[in-house]
């Protein structure tokens, strides 16, 4: 019996498929196969659609919505196709990883590989982010030594330095400025007071001490030998073995110029600090607060006359540890609001402020606000500021609280064949002795430095590991700040640090200027705040953007009202 077939039936069909929900191609399908039939029960022709009456298909609205949601659901799930090449992120999970040459779109939310290391079964999990280029950003000689024709080769002779500084430098084959000392040196030269944030390790020590002992030792000449001894500059550091470290290459600058250049660190007695003023006042004095703060007291200096006042490490000297010191330092200083007020004579010249960091608290502008105006600073950022460094690699490795010290065995033991220098971090004192009594078990030599260490037993530790003594460091935030490390070729984060700002610095203690070798990072990833931190520098990495919550700038203090002003006299007045 013959089949038949007619335009009511398909209307029929239409209905019932829309009906059911199904999808477009359902419909089009079912076209298809009933035009067949028809075509075939008549003889007729087939239906089509470019007639001169078309077949109008009309798709209910939940069905058009509920299409649009299949496809957006699985536009999510669809998984990147890595290019060829090198990799920016690689996970242990391939389908995680990152190409180099992928960039992100500015909507676009990347799959983090620490997405669920909360969770107890990502224990053994990893990623890391990988070095996609050699040489430090900071670095600018060589970023131009394959473009000479077209860049001119900028060295310290064209930064109007005297030619003794010069010649020190070149002894220690430094011959080209970095991209901060490139900017810092010449206002501090105009007599500008300056906010100098950039990366660690990109020569921040050089940036104020060169236009400082060229500064002095021209103002020293036009005073004569009759002039009465003075200290002319404080530069102020958070430990004693970075107050050694600045003064090291502050002697070694001021040699020629015979300015006299002494330590006041904390910790070492009363008599060694009088001993340091025994001479007469030194040109250049390098201190911790608390030290500087208990000469000041004995009247072993005035800080009435200075030329300069350096606050390095401003993170770190800002901290509430610190600022109440800090403060009372700085307002017996008399520091210029304009480069005119450093000039002329010692009794009416004013000091230049420099303040050198990475990151700003924000205590920093109510604190400076009260010694000089802010609208005068001159701020000098870095390019890089905040950053993960691009030259560095960095491993993050979730692991059960349990194995790390097997984890951290293997990498010393594999660091101990390369004769490279590690730093250890933990974020307790505590942790650094059971960690070293541990490694002492194990027949790993190391040595050990922590803030609650007698001063006895804290001075020449570091020094010794710089020698090359000692590869093995196990450590605190303490050697964090501002210490040379050009021998470090490891950095491992026994204990993950507590903020951004930490794991910077931590960070910070390799690839540095002057350093071999870029070397590489390891982090321990243990609890769940860990993992909060990680995920916040998994994504800065990916997206190749700056740490999100990191303060590079002086912000004004706000207006205090008369409640906050009345509170502040009653603390004032004695009970």
């Amino acid at each position: 019996m013959p089949l038949k077939v007619s335009y009511s039936v398909l209307s029929k069909s239409v209905s019932y498929l829309s009906k059911h929900n199904y999808s477009c191609s359902c419909y089009f399908r079912a076209l298809r196969c009933i035009n067949g039939a028809f075509s075939l029960s008549s003889g007729a022709r087939p239906m089509s659609t470019t007639t001169t009456q078309p077949v109008i298909i009309r798709i209910p609205r939940h069905t058009q919505e509920k299409i649009e949601n299949v496809k957006q659901v699985r536009g999510k799930n669809k998984v990147n196709i890595i290019k060829a090449g090198k990799l920016l992120i690689m996970s242990k999970n391939p389908e995680l990883n990152q190409s180099a040459g992928y960039i992100l779109g500015k909507f676009e939310q990347p799959q983090l590989s620490s997405k669920g290391w909360k969770h107890n079964k990502s224990f053994g999990d990893y990623f890391t982010v990988n070095n996609t280029q050699t040489t430090p950003p900071f670095i600018t000689e060589r970023q131009n030594e394959g473009n000479k024709e077209k860049t001119k080769q900028v060295t310290f002779n064209n930064l109007h330095l005297c030619l003794d500084l010069v010649e020190a430098l070149s002894k220690n084959n430094i011959t080209h400025p970095t991209a901060v000392q490139l900017q810092t040196i010449p206002k501090l030269l105009k007599g500008y007071n300056v906010l100098c944030a950039a990366e660690t390790g990109s020569g921040k020590t050089l940036s104020y001490l060169l236009p400082v002992i060229h500064k002095l030792q021209a103002e020293k000449a036009a005073e004569g030998t009759e002039s009465t001894p003075r200290t002319r500059c404080v530069i102020l550091v958070p430990s004693r073995e970075l107050a050694d470290q600045v003064s090291a290459v502050a002697r070694g600058l001021c040699g020629p110029f015979k300015l006299m250049v002494k330590t006041v660190g904390g910790g070492r007695g009363v008599g060694n600090m009088k001993l340091a003023f025994t001479k007469g006042p030194p040109d250049v004095l390098v201190a911790t607060p608390g030290a500087l703060v208990k000469a000041i007291r004995r009247h072993y200096l005035d800080l009435g006359e200075l030329s300069f006042v350096v606050v390095d490490e401003a993170d770190t000297m800002f901290d509430p540890s610190f600022s109440g010191m800090l403060e009372s330092i700085l307002a017996q200083t008399h520091v210029a609001s304009d480069p005119s007020e450093t000039q002329g004579p010692c009794p009416t010249r004013k000091a230049q402020l420099v303040v050198v960091g990475a990151t700003f608290p924000g205590g920093v502008g109510e604190v400076l606000s009260q010694v000089t105006d802010l609208g005068t600073m001159v701020t000098i950022k870095s390019k890089n500021l905040h950053f993960l460094m691009p030259h560095v690699k960095q491993t993050f490795l979730k692991v059960r609280g349990a194995d790390k010290l097997l984890e951290l065995h293997q990498a010393l033991k594999t660091a101990e064949q390369d004769k490279a220098g590690v730093l250890v971090f933990c974020n307790r004192a505590s942790t650094v002795n059971w960690l070293g009594f541990s490694l002492e078990d194990m027949g790993l030599r190391h040595v050990r430095l922590q803030g609650e260490m007698p001063a006895s037993l804290r001075s020449g530790i570091f020094h010794s590991f710089q020698k090359g003594l000692v590869d093995v460091l196990i450590c605190t935030d303490i050697a964090s700040r501002g210490l040379d490390t050009q021998r470090v070729r490891l950095v491992v984060n026994y204990d993950f640090p507590e903020s951004q700002t930490d794991y910077i610095h931590r960070a910070g203690r390799v690839g540095r200027v002057g350093s071999v070798e870029n070397g590489e990072v390891l982090s321990f990833v243990t609890h769940p705040w860990d993992v909060e931190l990680v995920q916040k520098i998994e994504m800065a990495a990916r997206r190749r953007c700056s740490l999100p919550g990191m303060e590079s700038a002086i912000r004004k203090p706000e207006p205090k009202t008369a409640d906050e002003e009345e509170e502040e006299e009653e603390e004032r007045l004695p009970y």
